[in-house]
């Protein structure tokens, strides 16, 4: 019989934020499959590691998913790292595979999934906090009150766009476009808080747009609302 594939939410980076259920398959399951080409340099895999000491005795399989411009190399990339899991599938183990935050936000482990389903194979999404989630509870602010509404925006391709939403407005995947980000979140009128590495080591919070330096770190995450 085929195993099952678990897609692990493993929260945003304080590994006290890990799920049981996270903690429970990781400890039952043999095999982890984490995405990059060394499991244990992978943010996921550290997270899970400090909350999970047995992790290091588990098969740990490296999914490389690399970050590319091309569709079509990307797709192959995708083809190849969902061929790899079916591999071990077939032998009848379940696989655990570790991604940040939760696994149906932005989040490299669909991409693997739309191939495994397709092919016939079972597919589990284990939920975990959600970085926008824990960046809010880190700067001590609700994300939506009353009748409020929640955008959540991919900042790096919506770069061009201005920010007129309503309500409150998360801004994800913002570090390689920050100047220009800034630009739109002075030009919005709303309030603005970042979070920058939440529940990582260098973990800093910003209160104003123009704190937010630009080159700020790849898991630097924005909320912007509107100013009562």
């Amino acid at each position: 019989m085929r195993g099952k594939v678990y897609g692990v939410g493993v929260g945003p980076g304080d590994p006290e934020l890990m799920t049981l259920k996270a903690v429970r398959l990781i400890k039952e399951n043999e095999i982890i499959a984490v995405p990059g080409k060394a499991p244990k340099d992978s943010v996921a895999y550290k997270i899970a590691a400090a909350a999970v000491p047995q992790i290091a005795e588990k098969q740990l399989v490296a999914v490389d998913m690399p970050m590319l411009n091309d569709r079509a190399a990307l797709d192959e990339a995708h083809r190849k790292g969902a061929k790899q899991l079916e591999a071990l599938l077939d032998g009848g183990k379940n696989v655990v595979f570790l991604t940040l935050g939760d696994p149906t936000v932005y989040c490299t482990f669909s991409y693997l999934q739309h191939y495994l389903e397709a092919d016939g194979y079972c597919v589990e999404l284990v939920s975990g906090i959600t970085s926008f989630c824990a960046a809010a509870a880190r700067a001590g602010i609700p994300l939506t009150e009353w009748s409020e509404p929640l955008h959540v925006i991919p900042a790096a391709h919506r770069t061009g766009e201005a920010l007129e939403k309503d309500g409150t407005c998360v801004l994800m995947k913002s570090a390689s476009h920050m100047a220009e980000v800034k630009q739109l979140l002075k030009a919005s009128g709303k309030r603005v808080w970042a979070v920058e590495n939440c529940g990582m080591e260098g973990e800093r919070v910003y209160t104003d747009a123009e704190q937010i330096p630009d080159d700020a770190g790849y898991f630097t995450l924005i909320i912007a609302k509107e100013d009562h």
